[in-house]
């Protein structure tokens, strides 16, 4: 266990060295034709790993369900409906190594287990952690490592978060029902049985309000997934302060979603790995200054993190 601490409070601390550099990259593509998409052919061995049992949500197409609210991983074009960000250029790379044309529907978070249960669409592909208690329901192939970030007001007094005990008693904003507020939550249960100061957990819907709070100092941090955060930082009003693995203190790998059992999670793993050995997922990642968080081979089900 004191070899395990170690290592995290290591990655936390160097990789504030392998930050997402928005504030030295060109501006991310935001038109709705998306030219520097990357495209691919058809993968065979992809399609053959289909189960012909799997009945796709319209002929000829993959639906993807994709939130749009926070770059990079997906947001709306210039023209208010098209979907651009990580996640479209992701799915776009399943859907043509899969020989059909991509329809992205965007659904609130907290909507698309629902959506994808009653086959609304045939995957989800919205920043997905890989948790045990998900795949009691659903199948996962993996496209990208989780990586969460504590971020503060720029002139903040807190200069690090290493560990769970440098939370201790401070205001910290999370996402409700998900795997940062999991790993909140534990962390401030183990600082209460220590002896410690509670968390203050807050949450907010609006991202102007968020980060008003944290400027105010009615918040001292928000906890977030790395990229999202990254992204806001590069107007330089906030700063990171702490990196950790989403699957706290196990590694955790965000996932392209599927109904458990369909038969297409390990077609879509053989199609991503594809698009990883093409260098299409290297495209795919630069494009939105993910490249820290790529992983070297798509997975189906690997371990997620653990229940509560």
């Amino acid at each position: 266990m004191q070899r395990r601490h170690l290592i995290h409070t290591a990655v936390a601390a160097l990789s504030l060295l392998a930050l997402p550099s928005w504030a030295q990259s060109a501006a991310p593509d935001l038109s709705p034709e998306q030219a520097g998409r990357p495209r691919s052919g058809k993968v065979d061995e992809a399609i053959r790993l289909l189960n012909p049992q799997f009945k796709f949500a319209k002929e000829g197409a993959l639906v993807v369900g994709t939130t749009t609210g926070r770059l990079p991983f997906g947001a709306y074009a210039t023209d208010n409906k098209t979907p651009v960000g990580n996640a479209p250029d992701i799915a776009q790379l399943v859907a043509d190594s899969l020989g059909r044309r991509l329809e992205l529907v965007s659904v609130a978070w907290a909507d698309w287990p629902l959506g994808l249960q009653s086959g609304k669409f045939d995957v989800v592909i919205s920043n997905v952690t890989v948790t045990e208690e998900r795949k009691e329901k659903f199948d996962f192939s993996t496209y990208r490592n989780d990586t969460l970030g504590f971020y503060v007001a720029k002139n903040s007094k807190v200069q690090a978060i290493k560990e769970p005990k440098d939370v201790a008693g401070l205001k910290v904003i999370v996402g409700a029902s998900t795997n940062q507020e999991q790993v909140l939550l534990r962390w401030n249960e183990q600082n209460i049985k220590a002896g410690l100061k509670p968390v203050e957990v807050q949450y907010y819907d609006d991202d102007v309000v968020l980060y008003l709070a944290l400027a105010s100092g009615r918040a001292d941090t928000y906890f977030a997934p790395n990229g999202i955060a990254a992204y806001n930082a590069r107007d330089g009003k906030t700063r990171l302060v702490g990196l950790f693995s989403g699957g706290w203190p196990q590694s955790a790998e965000i996932a392209v979603t599927s109904r458990k059992g369909s038969g297409i999670a390990d077609a879509i793993t053989t199609a991503l790995n594809a698009q990883i050995g093409n260098g299409n997922y290297a495209k795919a990642l630069e494009r939105w200054s993910l490249q820290s968080e790529a992983i070297p081979a798509s997975r189906t089900n690997p371990p997620g993190l653990p229940k509560k």
